[in-house]
């Protein structure tokens, strides 16, 4: 072998790299162990621990533990628990922004159809717009709109649409960006441990957000949704207010009088708090200290009948929901968390708002009132607006730092800086209000109104308020991240709890050693105990290295990766049957072993490497088009298709020449007594059956394509848009039963329930109910009515609370959940087409490049469409009647690829026996040199379908559910694609070459 030297050399290089970073993981499981150890149990103290050892250096005298933190190997979010979440930015607001909120009504109705569309179109919001801009406003152009004093350098009256469009592109990827930095500077301050946030380039404002170990899922989805729009407003006094209410309630009153039905919403309110409505100003008591006193039970409720109930309605539809409080302050009223939307729906009635002041604007706290045990009670603060353009007089983005403090009395507050600009008019400000408050809002939610006591220079404040310290550091969070440019949303988001990711560490790891086990016995016994040892040598150094790469890369480690890795040792395998049958071909030719040894090295070459390109062809494309997992999957393949060519035809190769340079290892035969004859000399007529063979696979393509057709697939929520729930229950139950009772539920929308595992235990909801919902809190109330439509079926001390605790396995709870919004599903679907399109174009076209015929190319495009088409069909025939899911979602897509690439490598094989036959062999017939390609790799390809199979069953049965679904289309895609290698792709390439044998391809030889 030629450049020993340098296969050394690289290898040892190699190994150090791998041994530095794998170290890091090992240094940082000592440390979380000593951390358990002294913590007993204790989350809080052990996470102090490691808190306090962070920045000790721990490993090489230069390591801290947070850096050896950073650089493990981490464990991706199904195997540790926590959020993966796709979050889209506003577009439409930041187009409405640049426009400088423009009222005109051609725009506005072109943006929000253009919205609208988005949902569904493969079109971006910014085409859409102007498209419908110009079908509403004919003839009228962009620069009309965007000649603003925002963007009065790029666009000016003249400009022509297509430079209004370029500079609407270049700032909403600004946008984006900012926005992209924004939930950077958040989360990293959010204290998750190996967080990963990055832009999808190739969809126009989303950014995918991955955050381990995260535990509370409503808490992380505000902080991420928050726009950040920070605004101090002056406000009123409540005394001034009051008035105003009371001459709104009356209005109001007269208003429903005249409707033909009352609101049947409007919450009944305890005496306690009527009274405190209609309150005088003079009144010794608060309203707030007569409702704090009631909220502790230190009044005696009253409960007023059903008649005194609806008279009150009528006669105060807004005070019996709204307490008014008459002592002064920016709290204007207090009403139950329920009833917060009625109250808003009144005071934006028209008639309502007109007795109202025109610079008074209602914003209710952002936290419950403080007084309230059961958190249900809000404020609605008194803001004044006092500005000629309605906007705030101080935004958030003169905000320069912020962190979580305590004030005076050890209550959390926020310490915060403002820069020069922001410090002088926070001056004039605070000045302008001695004695009153200003209000801290943060999207139109109050966070605190603290009350100006003198004039504050200098930039320095504190802000205080009803903060818990979780409470005051998000909001300090915010506050440090500036301003976001526009709202983002989730458009997908999957939680798994911790515990259902330690059991599918398990059943990876289970998995993958048996799976490697039974790969080792394979392998001796088909080669021999020292050949199959050897082989078991590079398989295990496949994997070494594999995991160093990855760790090197501070890759996170999937049930998606795990299932990769396992796949490529079995995918690695391959290159050690071809040398090893290859070298047995030269011993029945009667070589010397060191001689058939280094043959079948180096005539086994060409055909290893067309199949590893090939491979790693379809596994760019997978990781190009997919999206989280899947990117993980296809990561972990290339990385082991790269090391297993490497260990598998160099690493092997040394062991070899070493042993046999000192005339060891001369006796191998490279066979075993199970293997000996086993497919030795075989003469099957393959070519001469090819139109039954081709006759076969029609009718069953047509099968297929009918079942399809007719039938259908069974199409997951990344396909179709929806939400996914996997709940658990303490005993067996029956999927019908539970859809029955979120049927009655969630009413006409779409529902359907499988159960999971065997104990009959879990099931998994899916539902497409408010998928087009886009507020921020439909996911917490869709949690809710499935809590109270699975009460019937849970324990009976089961709490919402517990419900969606992820890490609850009693009494029944979610353990996972999943979504999908409408417009990222439609591009997953549309990504997932093009994915396979592109696999099997590109795949075409490097046989047509690296065969220079277009007969093989032919072949085994038509071959790999059909390996497709039979596996979709296989699923469509069979889903609804297999003890499992057979649903179509990125991970069938992935298996689909996975399956083409491994597909092709047989027919690589075949093709490149066949080249060498026809130079070789230039006077023999075509059928005969195809007949004696099979019958010669007819081995190979029963070895390798063989030990991948092993491999693929491995990860079926020991796997998990997570995973059973794309190792059920692996192993249909190993068996077609070895059954279409022999009887598709060779038959078709032979027909069209049977009459051109004086075109075909030269002879190559390659070392």
């Amino acid at each position: 072998m030629q450049n020993k030297g340098f296969v050394k050399v690289f290898a040892v290089l190699l190994t150090l790299v791998c041994v530095f970073y794998l170290s890091f993981s090992f240094v940082t499981r000592h440390y979380t162990n000593k951390a358990k150890e002294f913590a007993k149990g204790d989350v809080k103290v052990e996470q102090d621990y490691l808190d306090s050892l962070s920045n000790e250096k721990v490993w090489l005298g230069n390591y801290t533990l947070k850096q050896c933190r950073e650089m493990e190997i981490s464990l991706g979010l199904d195997l540790k628990g926590g959020m993966n979440v796709i979050l889209e930015v506003s577009v439409p607001d930041v187009i409405k922004a640049l426009a400088d909120n423009k009222p005109d009504e051609a725009f506005n109705k072109a943006l929000a159809e253009a919205a609208k569309q988005a949902t569904t179109s493969q079109d971006d919001v910014i085409t859409l717009f102007i498209k419908e801009y110009h079908k509403v406003a004919p003839g009228a152009k962009l620069s009309e709109l965007f000649a603003t004093q925002q963007l009065k350098d790029k666009v000016n009256q003249k400009s022509s649409d297509a430079e209004v469009e370029k500079v609407l592109r270049e700032e909403v990827k600004a946008a984006v960006t900012n926005s992209y930095n924004v939930l950077r500077t958040r989360i990293d301050r959010f204290g998750v441990v190996q967080p990963n946030i990055q832009s999808l380039e190739d969809k126009m404002g989303r950014i995918m957000v991955e955050l381990p170990g995260i535990k509370e899922p409503e808490r992380v989805r505000k902080l991420l949704q928050g726009s950040a729009n920070l605004e101090f407003w002056e406000t009123y006094n409540a005394k001034e207010v009051a008035p105003y209410l009371q001459a709104a309630d009356s209005k109001l009153r007269a208003v429903l009088a005249h409707e033909a039905t009352v609101n049947d919403t409007v919450a009944a309110v305890d005496s306690t708090a009527l009274a405190a409505a209609e309150a005088t100003p003079d009144k010794a008591v608060s309203a707030a200290d007569s409702l704090a006193a009631a909220l502790k039970g230190g009044e005696k409720k009253q409960q007023a009948s059903s008649a005194d109930l609806e008279q009150l309605k009528k006669e105060h539809p807004l005070l019996a929901i709204l307490s008014v409080n008459p002592n002064g302050g920016p709290v204007v009223g207090y009403a139950n968390y329920k009833d917060t939307a009625t109250v808003n729906s009144y005071l934006a009635m028209k008639e309502v708002a007109a007795e109202l002041p025109k610079d008074l604007r209602l914003k209710w706290g952002v936290s419950p009132f403080e007084y309230d045990p059961k958190g249900q009670t809000f404020e609605l603060y008194a803001i004044k607006s006092t500005e000629r353009n309605g906007k705030a007089p101080l935004e958030g983005d003169v905000v320069t730092d912020a962190k979580d403090d305590y004030d005076q009395y050890g209550k959390p507050s926020v310490s915060m800086s403002m820069n020069s600009d922001g410090a002088r008019r926070w001056a004039l400000l605070t000045k302008q209000n001695i004695n009153k408050s200003i209000a801290i809002v943060l999207d139109n939610y109050v966070y605190s109104a603290p009350n100006v006591s003198n004039e504050i220079t200098g930039g320095n404040s504190q802000i205080t308020g009803h903060f818990t310290p979780e409470q005051a550091k998000d909001l300090a969070n915010v506050l440090k991240s500036g301003k976001m440019p526009a709202p983002a949303h989730i458009v997908q988001e999957d939680i798994v709890g911790p515990s259902l990711g330690q059991e599918s560490i398990n059943a990876g790891i289970f998995s993958f050693v048996v799976a490697l086990i039974l790969l080792m016995i394979y392998m001796c016994s088909m080669y021999g105990f020292i050949p199959g040892m050897i082989a078991n040598g590079a398989l295990v150094l496949n994997f070494f290295f594999t995991l160093g790469i990855l760790s090197s890369f501070q890759a996170a480690l999937t049930m998606s990766g795990i299932a990769g890795m396992v796949l490529s040792l079995g995918m690695a395998v391959d290159a050690n049957v071809l040398i090893y049958e290859r070298t047995k071909e030269e011993l029945r030719s009667g070589k010397g072993v060191k001689k058939a040894l280094a043959d079948g090295y180096s005539n086994a070459f060409s055909a290893i490497f067309d199949s590893n390109l090939t491979s790693i062809i379809t596994g760019i494309i997978l990781f190009y088009f997919g999206t989280g997992p899947i990117r993980g999957f296809a990561t972990t393949l290339i990385i082991g298709i790269l090391c297993s060519f490497f260990t598998a035809v160099f690493m092997t190769r040394l062991v070899y020449e070493h042993f046999m340079s000192k005339d060891k290892l001369l006796n191998l035969t490279f066979t075993s007594p199970i293997s000996k004859k086993m497919l030795v000399n075989t003469h099957f007529d393959f070519m001469g059956g090819n139109k039954k063979w081709l006759t076969i696979t029609g009718v069953i393509l047509l099968i297929c394509i009918g079942s399809l057709v007719t039938r259908g697939l069974s199409q997951s929520i990344d396909f179709t848009g929806g939400r996914n729930f996997k709940v658990q229950f303490e005993n067996p139950i029956e999927p019908e039963q539970v859809r029955e009772l979120i049927s009655n539920k969630f009413g006409d929308a779409n529902v359907s329930v499988i159960s999971i595992g065997t104990d009959k235990k879990t099931v998994r909801i899916s539902t497409n109910y408010r998928i087009q919902d886009e507020g921020n809190n439909v996911d917490s109330e869709i949690e809710s009515y499935l809590y109270e439509a699975l009460k019937p079926m849970l324990t009976q001390n089961i709490t919402l609370a517990t419900f969606i605790d992820r890490d609850n396995h009693t009494g029944g709870s979610i353990i996972s959940s999943q979504k999908v919004g409408p417009s990222i599903a439609d591009d997953i679907k549309t990504s997932a087409i093009w994915s396979v399109v592109f696999a099997l174009v590109a795949i075409g076209l490097y046989i047509l490049i690296r065969f220079r015929n277009i007969a093989y190319s032919a072949g085994s495009v038509a071959a790999l469409t059909s390996d497709t088409l039979m596996i979709l069909g296989a699923y469509s025939l069979c889903w609804g009647w297999m003890p499992f899911s057979l649903e179509i979602d990125q991970t069938f897509i992935g298996a689909i690829l996975t399956a083409i690439g491994y597909s092709i490598n047989d027919k690589v094989v075949i093709f490149d026996r066949v080249r060498e036959f026809f130079g070789l062999y230039p006077k023999r017939n075509v059928k005969q040199l195809f007949d004696d390609s099979l019958n010669t790799t007819l081995a190979r390809t029963i070895n390798t379908s063989l030990s991948t199979l092993i491999v693929l069953l491995c990860i079926f049965i020991l796997g998990g559910d997570s995973i059973r679904s794309f190792a059920f289309a692996m192993i249909l895609g190993v068996v077609i694609g070895t059954l279409s290698s022999l009887f598709i792709a060779s038959p078709i390439a032979y027909m069209m070459l049977k009459n051109k044998k004086g075109s075909a391809p030269a002879t190559t030889t390659e070392e």
